[in-house]
């Protein structure tokens, strides 16, 4: 589970900011929300609000860069990091980005820091806790020479000849962590921290995302099962009695298949059963409504995220689904999953208008100052006490976060 995720000089966001996921000391709904790990109490959920343009999906999209610089290494050193620092500002694009961590893997808390430029990873670290923060290795690179150098702590115990493969096949533009997928080399703590990375944290989902693609490939590779998905969404009062998944190999010959790799869209691979007056109607998956696709695949997430500890990154969280649907799906992630995480943008703001479903500290906003960089802070920096209903005063611009729109008179000649 995330514990803290901070970001500096990355797209819209200048200085460091930070996205908290420890909960503060309200007991507030804290059985559905706060999950206890590594001695910590962790959030399940970060929703964020703020303005069009307002650096909300920045900060999405800064843990899925760190997450792709992590498992997916350079092969070749004159790969471009494909980023943008903060470009307002006369120092900041030639200045180095930085982002960190920190994070709970099989009740142990690690620390993971990388610094780098669109050419290079500049310097990164790792720490863990035993049961004391202690480095596991700390690297920097010559950036003349395109070297890497690697220092490790007490905690490692690896041979000279074994510590040049892993600088050998650490490029100057990929982490360590990377280098260390392209090795034999056997280190339980890159173990971990790569499992993780890889397993735990997922990439970003957009609106336009092929989730009902994405879910019915879980449903071949048996990470889901189609009862599990239909039962949610029966639970969604979508009126659906069944569906039938077809193959891939019956609709598209296997040797284009294997071209694709899988990851292509098939027409006709999903009918949909509804039952009206006992009688079944058939559908395909297409002719269906923006928003029965849509929750199909939220439907599979929400079994993913019960099933296995999980996290996923959703952009437009309310993106063609109805408001108490909205809520629907947050409630039974919350109420289901055990330690599983959601950080999600969101322009709903219903849910802020019902103190018995959300706490302050899952609720983040994002706003521009004026030199337009974004600041991200929590509703729980707020003194709320007095404030009878948190949706008002978000409406008023009590907390920002909102549009600075102006009057509605256009002169047009």
């Amino acid at each position: 589970m995330i514990v803290n995720f901070s970001i500096q000089n990355f797209g819209s966001i200048k200085d460091k900011q930070i996205l908290s996921f420890e909960a503060d000391t309200s007991e507030h709904l804290e059985d559905t929300y706060v999950v206890r790990a590594a001695g910590k109490r962790l959030l399940k959920l970060a929703l964020i609000y703020g303005a069009n343009a307002s650096g909300k999906t920045t900060v999405l999209k800064a843990l899925d860069f760190l997450r792709d610089l992590v498992v997916n290494p350079k092969e070749k050193k004159t790969d471009i990091l494909d980023f943008s620092p903060y470009l307002f500002d006369a120092n900041t694009p030639e200045q180095s980005t930085e982002l960190t961590i920190e994070f709970v893997q099989e009740e142990v808390c690690y620390e993971y820091g990388v610094t780098f430029t669109s050419q290079a990873v500049i310097s990164e670290a790792l720490y863990r806790d035993a049961p004391e923060k202690k480095l596991v290795y700390k690297r920097t690179t010559d950036i003349e020479e395109q070297l890497t150098k690697i220092n490790f702590g007490n905690l490692i115990a690896l041979d000279k000849s074994a510590q040049q493969v892993l600088e050998l096949n650490t490029l100057w533009n990929n982490t360590v962590l990377g280098g260390f997928l392209k090795t034999n080399i056997n280190l339980e703590e890159f173990r971990q921290v790569m499992d993780w990375f890889g397993s735990y944290l997922k990439s970003i989902i957009a609106p336009d995302t092929k989730l009902d693609t994405y879910i019915t490939n879980k449903i071949d590779e048996k990470k889901l099962t189609k009862g599990e998905v239909l039962e949610i969404l029966k639970k969604a009062d979508f009126n659906i009695s069944d569906m039938v998944i077809r193959k891939k190999e019956e609709i598209i010959p296997e040797d284009l298949l294997r071209f694709f790799k899988g990851q292509i869209e098939i027409k006709g691979r999903i009918i949909v059963q509804h039952t009206i007056n006992d009688t079944h109607y058939n559908l395909p998956m297409e002719q269906e409504s923006e928003g029965t696709k849509r929750f199909y695949g939220f439907a599979g997430l929400l079994a993913l995220l019960i099933k296995k500890p999980t996290i996923f990154l959703i952009d437009e969280l309310e993106s063609s689904l109805h408001p108490d649907l909205y809520t629907h799906f947050l409630l039974s992630f919350l109420q289901n999953a055990r330690q599983s995480q959601l950080i999600a943008t969101t322009h709903n703001r219903e849910l802020l208008g019902d103190r018995d479903i959300f706490r302050n500290d899952v609720i983040w906003f994002t706003d521009k100052g004026r030199d337009c960089a974004t600041e991200l802070y929590s509703l729980a920096d707020f003194d709320t006490s007095a404030i009878k209903n948190v949706l008002n005063a978000y409406k008023i611009g009590k907390f920002s976060g909102v549009p600075r729109l102006s009057d509605t008179f256009i002169d047009v000649e």
